[in-house]
């Protein structure tokens, strides 16, 4: 079974100067966990979930226990709301990056005309979850994991229609 009898044409697109908010939003619109990312009509990279989660670093949790002062009980939550309002910046500062920063690369691509089982063994050497499928060097589908277990298990008469 061939790449093309299991991949999804024409993919959802991100471009290289996009925001992560918008990639984030057709991650989320879609249900999809990573988007091929285009300069122009050249792959340049995949954006995936996991590139987009690396970028809230939530830093070390401290293991000090302390017991708060009556004045602490006051000082905490001012202390809380101010530090929300960081973060609510840092997520929206975060949501105006460039794809292009947080993208993964090199691309790892795939030709169409691949058999599935060198699509499954890129994808376990890579440790990636899909791959961008090309003819002639042109973005034509997306092969993912799921894919190619569904044509696995696709049954000899459904292959046929």
């Amino acid at each position: 079974m061939l790449v093309r009898d299991v991949m999804t044409p024409d993919p959802v697109t991100v471009r290289v100067d996009s925001p992560v908010s918008e990639a984030a939003g057709l991650l989320r619109k879609y249900h999809i966990g990573g988007l091929p990312v285009m300069d122009g009509e050249r792959v340049a990279g995949i954006v995936t979930e996991t590139d987009i989660l690396s970028l809230l670093d939530t830093g070390d949790l401290s293991d000090d226990l302390w017991l708060p002062s009556p004045l602490e009980v006051i000082e905490v939550p001012v202390r809380e709301f101010i530090n929300w309002g960081k973060t609510r910046r840092a997520l929206a500062d975060i949501g105006n990056l460039e794809v292009r920063r947080v993208m993964s690369r090199p691309v790892i691509a795939i030709d169409e005309d691949a058999d599935i089982v060198d699509a499954a063994s890129q994808m376990l050497h890579e440790g990636i979850a899909r791959l961008p499928v090309l003819r002639d060097g042109k973005l034509v589908g997306i092969v993912t994991r799921a894919d190619i277990v569904r044509g696995i298990g696709a049954s000899p008469r459904e292959e046929e229609a």
